[in-house]
């Protein structure tokens, strides 16, 4: 079976392993890992120039509403928001000082830091917070689904350094959803109040420090940042490869990921981006929670995350991020065994049972992962018919219900909001598993501040196991390569590779 399974691994590899990018880093600690392609081991560093970042000039930089991911890696320098989200999924405040919250948590009052003025001199007062946010929830923004709870966002008639957020929903964990960039106006370079302004025309653009930032005990560690113009993939790889930029913002494991050659650190961090085993509870196999149960045992997620992920993924036992306060996983908690397995199907009586288990096709490491899940489960005496499909196929397949289970991936808000996943109305509850229980432990969980959810997020985590509605398998890592040797320090966090920037030294 060992033999087997490696020979099985080593196929499935083989076409991820063409998809470019670095050799596995450690995600168990943020200090860099050499992604130094074995291929390129003669060949001597490019030289690299100034701490120099990637811009594409002909679209805009508008925080919330830009969609090109290399311009919004620069946001950070320029805007900040209300809070910040950091790397164990937990709210600081940054731009707004205090908040106040209903007990129904409906009405949230907050009140912004004192002597903040946008880049341009504007002074930050609630009404400008409050249009900024006004923006984010309206169409073309790329927040207006997280923000879709929100019934309304003012200014308080008492102070103008204040602003009052409504919501349609109670949610005791706002901040952590308030890591919005906060920009002055829609232009393309809106006013921001972050330590860098863009400076320069078209063709010599750079990033200087501003006059009058907020955070003055914070030093710098360049005093200005060059933007190397760009205006595809290939002139981005091929100006990293040749050390005309110092760094780049990716996923190394996303469908038709970008590949990166040369000498470069890769400097990993947690996401909310979850891959797990979904199963058709309505008809079939799995109607069973004794079959969903010993279908958890198939689930090598550990492999999984380290190989065929190539470590940018952290294996998870809970639909919650292991950097996180939430998790704690049950005692005895379900784990790969395909001995177990293989018992528990005969003991079942499913042996010989069809199976038809459903992956995107457009995504290597999904369908390496998917065709693994399905050898062990063929090896435990189900039949199953692996069908890779397009997304939009996928996706009608799921909504009509015709399967039996299937690998899917959606990533969550910050405040790991589970309900569109697992309750009985959810959006993404595509196996439709309906449980009273489940729906009140959930709302109660959307109810309670980040302290107090450890009790009803470990009641619902119990339910999960006995249940099993889906099996968590991992969540994927973001990775930011940097020119080998050029900078030490990085901490970055999802939204922000630039976190902690005045821990930076730039070589």
């Amino acid at each position: 079976m060992k033999k087997l399974l490696a020979v099985l691994l080593a196929a499935l590899l083989l076409p991820l392993s063409a998809c470019g990018g670095a050799p596995p880093a450690s995600v168990s600690s943020p200090s860099p890992v050499s992604s130094t392609d074995s291929s390129h081991e003669e060949v001597p560093p490019p030289r690299a120039a100034p701490l120099t970042l990637a811009v594409y000039p002909e679209f805009s930089l508008h925080p919330v509403l830009a969609g090109n991911r290399v311009n919004l890696t620069l946001a950070p320098l320029l805007y900040e928001g209300l809070f910040t989200v950091d790397d164990s999924f937990q709210a600081q405040p940054l731009l707004c000082q205090s908040y106040t919250v209903s007990e129904d948590k409906l009405s949230w009052t907050l009140t912004l830091r004192a002597g903040i003025t946008f880049s341009d001199g504007t002074p930050l007062t609630g009404q400008e917070a409050a249009d900024a946010l006004n923006l984010a929830r309206a169409p073309g923004s790329r927040y207006k689904a997280r923000l879709s709870d929100v019934a309304s966002i003012a200014v308080t008639e008492e102070r103008s350094d204040q602003l009052v957020i409504s919501l349609r929903r109670p949610n005791g964990s706002l901040p952590l959803l308030l890591d919005i960039p906060i920009a002055l106006g829609q232009e393309d370079h809106p006013a921001g109040t972050g330590p860098y302004v863009l400076s320069g025309a078209e063709g010599a653009l750079s990033l200087v420090p501003r006059d009058g930032w907020w955070q003055t005990d914070r030093a710098l560690p360049v005093q200005s940042i060059p933007l190397r113009a760009v205006d595809g993939s290939d002139e981005l790889i091929y100006a990293f490869d040749a050390g005309e930029i110092s760094l780049v913002d990716v996923d190394l494991t996303a469908t038709n990921a970008t590949g990166y050659g040369g000498n470069y650190q890769t400097w990993d961090y947690p996401t909310t981006d979850f891959l797990y085993l979904g199963f058709n509870t309505r008809k079939g196999v799995f109607r069973s929670a004794e079959a969903r149960r010993a279908a958890w045992l198939a689930v090598d997620r550990d492999t999984i995350a380290s190989t065929i992920y190539a470590n940018h993924a952290i294996s998870t036992l809970l639909p919650v991020h292991p950097a996180g306060e939430l998790y704690r996983p049950v005692e005895s908690p379900l784990t790969y065994n395909p001995e177990e397995l293989s018992g528990q199907v005969d003991l079942l009586r499913l042996r010989g049972s069809a199976l038809v288990f459903l992956v995107n096709s457009e995504n290597v490491a999904k369908t390496s992962a998917a065709q693994l899940i399905a050898y062990q489960l063929e090896a435990a005496g189900f039949a199953v018919e692996l069908k890779q499909l397009p997304f939009e196929h996928f996706t009608a397949a799921l909504t009509s219900g015709e399967f039996d289970l299937f690998l899917g991936e959606t990533a969550f808000t910050a405040d790991f909001d589970l309900a569109p996943l697992l309750s009985s109305a959810g959006a993404l509850n595509y196996g439709g598993w309906t449980d009273e229980t489940a729906d009140a432990l959930l709302a109660a969980m959307r109810l309670a501040a980040p302290g107090e959810k450890g009790v009803p997020a470990g009641e619902l985590f119990s339910l999960l196991s006995e249940q099993a509605p889906i099996v968590p398998i991992l969540f994927k890592n973001g990775s930011v390569l940097t020119q080998w040797g050029q900078l030490s320090g990085l901490n970055p966090a999802r939204g922000n590779v630039f976190y902690q920037l005045d821990n930076w030294t730039v070589s």
